[in-house]
C-alpha cells in the first residue's frame, strides 16, 4: 500500500491525529473486557460486543494477524458532557468519517478490519438476540475496548492527550490492515 497517498486522502477528512501503530504495541487485557461485562448495558447484546466479538485472546489472535494499525481520532465539543444523549449522538460524526477512512483503506487495496466506538447501532435489533449471525459484517464495527485493547497507553505512544477539556468528547477508531 502507498502509505504517502493513505496520508494525502487522510489529511482530506476532519480527523483530529491519526497515527501508525505496529499491532503488536497494542495492551490487551482482560481487565478491559471486565469493564464490558460489568458496566455496559450492551453486553451481549450485540455482534459488535463481547461476548459475541470472541474471548480477548481469540481478539488478540485477530488484530495481530494483521501488520499495520491505523489510529484516527476525531474529537467534538457538546454542551453537556453529562448529557450522554447528546455526547453519544456525536458519535454519529465519527463514524461516518471511519467508513471513509475505511473506504479510503480499500480503495488502496486493503481489506481493513475496524474497530470503533461503542456497540454496533446499524440494525434496530441485533441478530446476536435470536441466536442469529450478523446481518451486516462488512458494515458492523466492534469496539475497540470489546477486544480488551486498553487505549490508553496506545494513546500515550501516540502523544494524544485524551481530555481536551470539560465537554469535548474524544473518539478513536482503529483500522487494521
Amino acid at each position: 500500500m502507498n502509505r504517502e497517498r493513505l496520508e494525502e486522502r487522510l489529511a482530506e477528512l476532519p480527523l483530529y491525529i491519526y497515527g501508525f501503530l505496529d499491532p503488536r504495541e497494542l495492551e490487551f487485557s482482560d481487565r478491559v473486557r471486565w469493564i464490558c461485562a460489568h458496566e455496559c448495558p450492551m453486553y451481549g447484546k450485540s455482534w459488535a460486543c463481547p461476548p459475541g466479538v470472541g474471548s480477548v485472546e481469540q481478539c488478540k489472535e485477530k488484530c495481530l494477524s494483521f501488520h499495520n494499525c491505523l489510529m484516527i481520532s476525531t474529537v467534538t465539543e457538546v454542551a453537556d458532557i453529562t448529557d450522554i444523549g447528546k455526547t453519544l449522538d456525536t458519535r454519529t460524526e465519527h463514524e461516518t468519517v471511519t467508513n471513509q477512512v475505511r473506504d479510503i483503506l480499500r480503495e488502496l487495496g486493503a481489506e481493513p478490519y475496524v474497530l470503533s466506538t461503542e456497540a454496533c447501532t446499524l440494525c434496530t435489533r441485533c441478530a446476536i438476540l435470536d441466536g442469529q449471525p450478523c446481518r451486516m459484517p462488512q458494515k458492523m464495527h466492534p469496539c475497540v475496548e470489546s477486544h480488551g485493547i486498553n487505549v490508553i497507553p496506545m494513546l500515550e505512544s501516540q502523544g494524544v492527550t485524551f481530555q481536551y477539556g470539560e465537554n469535548v468528547v474524544t473518539w478513536i477508531s482503529l483500522l487494521f490492515y
